[in-house]
């Protein structure tokens, strides 16, 4: 007996869509890696009837006083917490990630964020008016950029598409959103939530759309003619190419991309404290974070003691179905991030040891053991690339001056740690470390009221706080004449 696929379809102007051309991609439940639905693949004529929708929204939306966008915005959050079962298992079925897992650490959070960025929106001004030549007053004008395209990725679905429409609505643009290929479910959910929502308050339809698709359909969103912001949060090389793709009629680019967070442990950490935080921050969501603490560097005088106990703290840590309380993560997102993750392994380097893991759990879905992997050396293709997975690599350093060096000694700098009880040292870290966090004594607590984003190879831009809310607005002088 053959199960009939859901069929996941764009969201347009307030209306869910086919493709215009019928074609659909299959979507595939990471537990069980089999297709349970299937998704609109846009093309250009998607893409455009998005684009139109929202350019169409954004002088109403634009004009609305901030305080109608902030009673849209938490009416939203509302929405959300009153749906929240309906996308923990939507997203569930999307990533195959943990419940109760879920239900703590991602819906309690996206609603605090779009309730964060709906108390912005009412606090969004420029320097205070004044007169910098004679006869002449100038103010400064904060302004909504237009239509954002923007485009979210697989890990967090829901969470990052909160971290781009938020602040993007907040301050009076209006959005056009694409979900990864492997992911649209719990999207399309919020759209369906969201549009509710705009259509009780009466408002425009096309503030939000989302549109599913593959990397294509992203490339035909950046180098549209309409969005004046094209935001992305993903690879270094999906960002490359949005990045080339926008600088052909100059829109302003938000880039979020990969990381490879050192987490460096002083000989004075508590070492049993750092051990149990570093493998829940490493392994948390299968490791498949841009800030996950994977890439350990520990003082020599310790090594050995916390390699074993690392190793222990990963055999001890559960992967498993969504609906069993006791897992701290569930699979890999899809069959090519199973093949990337075990391709790591595969070619370790001779003096690399696996202290645990290194394999695949079980037959069926896209499951990876808890990992360690010791013995590693700087240039060690482990050491200088983002494996995206439940994979913690530990080196050994000599002092300061080493570790800073080996922490800084890549191309990604999103997020670091710092272990150590001493405080001036920690400081003297927090300042060297070229990363755009520095977390001391802990690894991946957010806060809406704080920035997230990186430097180097991962990209530019803040998503979260004011200063990722100031990303989605545009300057403007005006200058009087008093005379």
């Amino acid at each position: 007996m053959t199960t009939e696929l859901r069929r996941l379809r764009n969201y347009i102007a307030g209306e869910f869509r086919d493709a215009a051309d019928g074609r659909t991609t299959e979507v595939v439940n990471p537990v069980t890696g089999e297709a349970y639905a299937t998704a609109a693949l846009s093309g250009a004529a998607d893409v455009d009837a998005a684009m139109a929708a929202a350019e169409a929204a954004f002088p109403a939306w634009r004009d609305l006083v901030p305080g109608d966008r902030q009673k849209v915005l938490l009416k939203i959050a509302d929405a959300f917490e009153a749906r929240a079962e309906e996308l923990i298992a939507t997203e569930s079925e999307n990533t195959g990630k943990p419940l109760a897992l879920t239900r703590s650490e991602e819906i309690p959070p996206m609603v605090d964020q779009i309730r964060f960025f709906a108390g912005a929106a009412r606090m969004l001004e420029g320097r205070s008016a004044g007169e910098y030549m004679e006869g002449m007053t100038s103010i400064i004008r904060r302004e909504p950029i237009g239509v954002c395209a923007q485009v979210a990725p697989w890990n967090y679905p829901m969470m990052m598409a909160v971290w781009k429409f938020a602040p993007a609505l907040a301050a009076g643009n209006t959005v056009v959103l694409k979900p990864s290929d492997t992911t649209p479910a719990s999207t399309l959910l919020m759209a369906e939530i969201i549009g509710g929502v705009l259509e009780e308050l009466g408002h425009p339809k096309g503030v939000f759309n989302v549109i599913c698709g593959d990397r294509e359909t992203g490339r035909l969103m950046v180098e549209h003619p309409v969005p004046a912001m094209a935001s992305i949060t993903g690879s270094v090389r999906a960002g490359m190419q949005v990045a080339e793709s926008a600088a052909k009629d100059v829109k302003r680019v938000h880039l979020e991309l990969g990381g490879k967070a050192p987490v460096v442990v002083f000989e004075d950490a508590d070492i049993a404290k750092a051990v149990e935080d570093i493998a829940v921050a490493g392994y948390f969501n299968a490791g498949q974070d841009c800030t996950a603490a994977t890439r350990v560097l520990v003082h020599e005088s310790v090594h050995d003691e916390f390699v074993t106990a690392l190793a222990k703290a990963a055999a001890d840590t559960k992967t498993g179905l969504p609906d069993d309380e006791d897992v701290l993560y569930g699979p890999l997102n899809n069959a090519n991030q199973l093949k990337q993750v075990s391709g790591f392994i595969e070619r370790l380097p001779a003096h690399a040891k696996v202290e645990a893991g290194g394999h695949r759990v079980g037959e069926q879905g896209y499951f990876f053991a808890p990992t360690v992997v010791s013995g590693l050396a700087q240039d060690d293709e482990i050491i200088q690339h983002e494996v995206f997975g439940p994979v913690i690599t530990v080196q050994s350093f000599t002092d300061e001056e080493q570790a800073v060096a080996y922490a800084n000694g890549v191309e990604y700098a999103l997020a670091s740690s710092v272990w150590t009880k001493d405080h001036a040292r920690a400081m003297r870290m927090s300042k060297r470390l070229d990363f755009g966090c520095v977390w001391i004594n802990t690894h991946i607590p957010l806060v809406a009221e704080m920035p997230h984003g990186g430097f180097k190879q991962s990209g530019y831009g803040k998503d979260l706080s004011a200063y990722g809310f100031e990303d989605y607005t545009r300057i403007k002088h005006v200058m009087t004449s008093l005379g």
